[in-house]
Formats: structure tokens, C-alpha cells, sequence
């Protein structure tokens, strides 16, 4: 992430976002409500729609009045608009760190003083300080230092609902703050303060409201694009989804009209601006993908799914499409669909592609089958040529506990979390062993703590509450 660029970047912190319902193929095999008995919900995830792809841009520069290009307010000469964008931080206070908390209560203070974490004190007060919190996995700090920033901005604390002059860097900060916020859960907090912007349609986010000695007679949206996804996700993580899938479904009209435009037009870079709208018309599409899903509205997500096939040039894009397309088939039952979707994607395979995601399909399709023992087979398989790979230790857990091999399973989690600490220690995979550590035992609490440990010296921000992830009580 940059925040001195026009287009901000921060995708491979935000890896899983939008959610997915179809984060789990096995959510209908024994989920339970959290205390419940049986088995509970498992995570036998994998990359569905990855941003990282999303996020690629043309590999040539391109104008700023190609890449910011959007049709202001009409703005009535002499008449003060009414309708300006006046945020501000909502919260007095900083977020505080969770997983010290839980430490201090549960184990002890000299155990809580071993978390090493970069607060905003511990870096520069800018957009390089900005992006090495978030390098770290510090969101929370990330998240205070844009308040911070902001209040430099005059948008902090107490100052929502006053006019202020905004900029392509202060959109940007509050872009990266609203993400964070999602990334952490605090959505309410990301809703109050996403209010004021709407949809980016007010006249005082646009270059035109400003005098031409501010921007350098630059014209169009100073928002990044980036931004106006985000709010128009928004919804999803509030519980209305079919509210964010009307405004997704409103932004890619006007991308498509943006697009349409430059494949007609004679100016300079046509081309060129067709291909970057084109991106950012596929960024949408996905977004519209994943909340379909949402609303389980299948033939909405088998019509998408088949103009994106369609419309990418790359093999390797294309066969990443057709793989989570079988993917979806087997979330609805459809095992010979699937059958179909993973062969197709087969066969675009060649000697430069991986292996991985066929076995990954293969071992899905064999769950879907109640064929645990093969699953297990093939996503080992897996993981011997992609050892860092996360979603495979836990597949192969939970096929593990599938096949009553309870033991098994927590031994696999456990040598997972000793081999690669930080990566293993991720929501899911502590989901589910602390999980197996409740089904094995009444005595799990301190099985638990100790997990707590790891995490405490281990990882920076978890994004799920410990009362979630790790099954504990941190409040007294």
C-alpha cells in the first residue's frame, strides 16, 4: 500500500475479503452453534475468488484522466452545495490489543509483556509509517495511527459533520482505515463512519470542486476506485447483502459505460484505458460473484462465473475461475457438475502451472464423496509441494477428524503450528484444534491458554475474537 498512489494496493493484506459463504464444503456435515455438541463447523477452505488477481493492473502507465475518470455532481454556479462529505473519526479512544488483554487475565503479566508489537509511537507519523504497521499484521495500530493522521486532516475525533477540504491523500487514509476496520470486524464502527461518504457522488470528492491551482487542473474522482468497492461491499458485513449487491450491480453499470467509452474513443492510450477498465470492471464482477454467493443466488453466480471465463485472456486465470467454479457446483451438491468443471480446468493445464490446484479439486470432489482417507491422501500430496500453505493442513485435519482419528488431527495441527508458527496460527486452524482439544477432553482450557501463548509471541492482530477462535472467556 501506498498512500502516494492514485491507486492503492492493499490487497494481499486483505487476501479473503470480500467473505464468502463458501469458505467451508463441509459447513453441512455436523456444524453446531458455538457450546453445541458434535461436530462443529469446519474450514475446509481454499482460495475462491483471490484479490491478488483482481488487483493486477496493466503493465504501462496510465493518465490520470484515464485512471480517474468519473462524472461529478452538477454543481449550480453561485449556490453553495448542500450535500458535502463531512466524516470524521468516531471513537475517542485507540483500539486496544485483545490478545494482551486475554494474557494478562489468564496466565500473567510477565507472559503479557513478551507480546513485541509496533504501536504508533514505534514508526513515523505518515503513509511509511502507515504501511509498515500494516506489513507487520499490526491492524489495530494501523487503524489508531489513521486516527491520528486524520486528526492532523482536521476529520478526527468530534469533527464529523463539518465541512473540510479533502485530497487524494485523505481518501486514501480513510480508505485504508475503513478496510482495516472490516479486516478487524469492528463493523459498526466501520458503518458510522463510512456514512458520510455514501457512494463517493458528493461534488466535494471530485477535482472539478476545487480551484484548478489545488490539483493541476486535474479532473475526475479524487477517491480511489478502491474505495468506492469497499462501500459498496460494505453491506455485506452488516447483514444486507442484497443491499450491496444493488450497488455493486449500480457500480459496474457505470464501469461498463466507462469502459465502452474508451473502446470507442480516439484518444490517446485507448486501448490501453479500455484494458485498465476492463481489470476494474473483472474486480467488480468478482465482488458480485462472492456476494451472489452470500445470497445463494446460484444462477446469478453461473452466469457471472461464464462472462468472466469468457472475457480473461489468461490460461492460468481462466483455469483458476473454471477450478472455483466445480468448487461451487460441489457446495450445491452438483458432484457431476463439478466432475465436469475440474476436468475442464485439467486441461488447461501445462507444464508451468502447478500442480496444487488439481490435487486441491481432487481432494474437495473426494470429501464431497465421503472418501476422507483418499481427500487426506491428495491434500498431502498437496502440501508436500506447497509446505506453507495453510488450507491444507487444515483439510487434512478435518479429514483426519472425519475418519475418527481425532488424535491424528490434533498431531497434524500441532506439528503444523511448531514447523511454521506464524502462518499456522491463523483463525482457522486455531478454530479447529482448539475444536478437537474440546472434543478430546473436558480438560482443554489449559491446552487452550497455551495456544494463547503462541499467539501472544507468535502473531500481531487476530481478526476473529478469542472467544471465537480460541474458545476462551477473556472477560471476568
Amino acid at each position: 500500500m501506498s498512500l502516494n498512489n492514485p491507486e492503492p494496493n492493499i490487497s494481499k493484506y486483505f487476501a479473503n475479503d470480500p467473505p464468502s459463504c463458501f469458505d467451508s464444503l463441509t459447513e453441512s456435515k455436523g456444524a453446531t452453534s458455538q457450546g453445541g455438541s458434535g461436530v462443529p463447523e469446519s474450514y475446509l477452505s481454499y482460495d475462491y475468488l483471490g484479490n491478488n488477481s483482481m488487483e493486477q493492473k496493466p503493465a504501462f502507465n496510465i493518465l490520470d484522466s484515464v485512471r480517474d475518470l468519473w462524472e461529478p455532481p452538477t454543481v449550480i454556479p453561485g449556490v453553495p452545495p448542500s450535500n458535502l462529505t463531512m466524516p470524521g473519526v468516531s471513537v475517542a479512544t485507540d483500539l486496544t490489543d485483545p490478545v494482551q488483554d486475554a494474557v494478562g487475565l489468564l496466565v500473567d503479566t510477565a507472559e503479557a509483556q513478551q507480546r513485541k508489537l509496533l504501536t504508533p509511537d514505534n514508526v513515523t507519523q505518515d503513509e511509511r509509517g502507515l504501511r509498515e504497521l500494516i506489513e507487520n499484521g499490526c491492524f489495530r495500530s494501523a487503524v489508531n495511527l489513521t486516527a491520528r493522521l486524520l486528526t492532523i486532516k482536521q476529520q478526527g475525533f468530534g469533527h464529523a459533520g463539518y465541512p473540510v477540504k479533502h485530497s487524494p491523500n485523505s481518501l486514501q487514509l480513510w480508505f485504508t482505515r475503513l478496510a482495516l476496520l472490516v479486516k478487524l470486524g469492528q463493523y459498526e464502527i466501520a458503518r458510522v463512519e463510512a456514512e458520510p461518504f455514501g457512494s463517493l457522488s458528493n461534488p466535494d470528492v471530485f477535482y472539478e470542486f476545487y480551484h484548478p491551482d489545488m490539483h493541476s487542473d486535474r479532473k475526475g474522482s479524487m477517491a480511489p476506485f478502491s474505495f468506492r468497492l469497499l462501500l459498496a461491499e460494505l453491506p455485506i458485513y452488516l447483514g444486507t447483502p442484497r443491499l450491496a449487491l444493488d450497488r455493486l450491480t449500480e457500480l459496474l453499470a457505470v464501469v461498463n459505460q466507462i469502459r465502452s467509452y474508451f473502446s470507442r474513443a480516439t484518444v490517446p492510450q485507448a486501448k490501453e484505458a479500455t484494458e485498465f477498465w476492463s481489470v476494474r470492471e473483472t474486480r467488480v464482477l468478482h465482488s458480485i460473484v462472492n456476494c451472489a454467493l452470500a445470497v445463494k443466488d446460484f444462477s446469478l453466480v453461473e452466469q457471472l462465473l461464464e462472462r468472466l471465463v469468457e472475457g480473461t485472456p489468461s490460461v492460468t486465470q481462466k483455469r483458476n475461475l473454471i477450478s472455483a467454479w466445480g468448487r461451487i457446483r460441489l457446495q450445491c451438491g452438483d458432484i457431476l457438475g463439478a466432475e465436469k468443471k475440474f476436468a475442464e480446468a485439467r486441461r488447461l493445464k501445462d507444464d508451468k502451472n502447478s500442480e496444487v490446484p488439481d490435487l486441491i479439486d481432487r481432494g474437495l470432489l473426494a470429501v464431497a464423496q465421503n472418501d476422507f482417507q483418499n481427500a487426506f491422501d491428495l491434500f498431502q500430496k498437496a502440501s508436500a509441494a506447497a509446505p506453507t500453505n495453510t488450507m491444507l493442513y487444515n483439510n487434512m485435519g478435518v479429514c483426519l477428524l472425519y475418519s475418527g482419528k481425532l488424535k491424528e488431527a490434533i498431531k497434524l495441527y500441532e506439528g503444523a503450528i511448531q514447523r511454521h508458527p506464524k502462518p499456522c496460527l491463523n483463525e482457522s486452524l486455531l478454530v479447529n484444534l482448539s475444536t478437537l482439544y474440546e472434543l478430546e477432553s473436558n480438560n482443554a482450557k489449559e491446552k487452550k491458554i497455551n495456544l494463547l501463548r503462541l499467539v501472544n509471541r507468535h502473531r500481531a492482530d487476530l481478526t476473529v475474537g478469542l472467544d471465537v477462535c480460541l474458545k476462551l472467556q477473556t472477560t471476568v
